[in-house]
């Protein structure tokens, strides 16, 4: 997504470290000192303060006293709240998308899925993963519920991060191409289905993934 030359610097520094986070390159409960930021970015340490405040607010950072702060350890409890939001409101966007759609929502659906399953073949898992996220996002636009869009914004960054949590790329592509198909056909019963089947094979593929996970450090 091109970005505008005048972004402030703190804009600039809260997507670099929000990225870092949700692709996995800063790992949680890693540490985020304003100074260290500062000279790694080639800013001044005030876009970082504001950077770590406004990503406190969406729920990626935990505060720590004076200077630093790190990355947010989700707990299985965290974990259940977003999941029980989550499953709130994806059936119903999705039906709504299904019913609303125009022709050139669907044809950017479109886009972010092919870039999606392009990214699942080759194993690129940064670039699948986003893409998949941006899926969903686009799934809301497609909505046209301009409270859900609210929702989906204070909720955006916590709900990215879960998207991101598997290691079967091609599954979750593939899911996605079925509920591309039947938005596309208009078909909401099918959809609501549909995204019952996704949200439960994403719990299990975050359950698989985090089982392996503590396998590795014991």
């Amino acid at each position: 997504m091109a970005v505008a030359g005048d972004e402030p610097e703190s804009a600039r520094v809260v997507r670099h470290i929000r990225d870092e986070i949700l692709d996995g390159i800063r790992k949680p409960g890693s540490k985020l000192v304003e100074r260290d930021l500062a000279n790694e970015l080639g800013v001044s340490r005030v876009p970082v303060r504001d950077a770590l405040k406004t990503l406190v607010a969406e729920g990626l950072v935990t505060p720590r006293p004076r200077t630093w702060a790190v990355v947010r350890e989700f707990t299985p409890t965290d974990i259940a709240d977003i999941n029980e939001v989550r499953s709130a409101l994806e059936v119903l966007t999705f039906r709504l998308a299904a019913q609303r759609h125009t022709r050139e929502g669907l044809a950017r659906l479109r886009a972010a899925l092919d870039a999606e399953l392009e990214a699942a073949r080759v194993d690129n898992a940064v670039a699948a993963r986003r893409s998949a996220a941006d899926f969903h996002e686009l799934v809301t636009e497609l909505a046209g519920n301009h409270l859900l869009n609210e929702l989906g914004q204070t909720m955006r960054s916590r709900i990215r991060w879960l998207l991101v949590q598997h290691d079967d790329l091609v599954r979750v592509a593939e899911e996605h191409q079925r509920l591309y198909d039947a938005i596309a056909q208009r078909n909401v019963a099918l959809v609501g289905e549909l995204v019952l089947d996704h949200m439960e094979t994403g719990r299990h593929l975050h359950s698989t993934r985090d089982a392996a996970a503590r396998s590795e450090s014991s």
